[in-house]
């Protein structure tokens, strides 16, 4: 009796779910800039909300978690590309566009997402 009561507890403080048709969430204004520049870069093949599209997969996946992949490789796969690894979509190609002072904006704004979806 006492694990459900912890497990209900539990449950009533994670994070809402994100419904795959409902908007994202709005940022807090110190990652505006961020969302704008995901917006621009990323989301034609992560999705809108980092969901995902037929392109490319979600950041909403426990895969993209800090403690499997760090923020190194958020920085790392635009400069350099990303074989195939977890997914079926195909190589990441190199964002020659997306520079590093860009990269200082976005990731916050994903790891923001993936706090809000309760991936971590």
């Amino acid at each position: 009796m006492r694990l459900l009561g912890l497990l209900a507890v539990g449950l009533l403080l994670a994070p809402p779910a994100l419904a795959a048709d409902s908007p994202p969430p709005k940022p807090p204004e110190a990652l505006a800039k961020g969302e704008s520049l995901y917006t621009a870069n990323c989301s034609a093949c992560h999705g809108v909300g980092a969901r995902g599209t037929a392109k490319g997969p979600p950041f909403l996946d426990k895969v993209y978690e800090p403690n499997h992949h760090a923020d190194i490789t958020f920085y790392r796969a635009p400069e350099a590309g990303v074989r195939a690894h977890h997914w079926k979509f195909g190589d990441m190609p190199k964002l020659p566009g997306v520079t590093k002072d860009d990269l200082a904006q976005i990731i916050p704004y994903i790891r923001w997402l993936q706090k809000q979806a309760g991936i971590f």
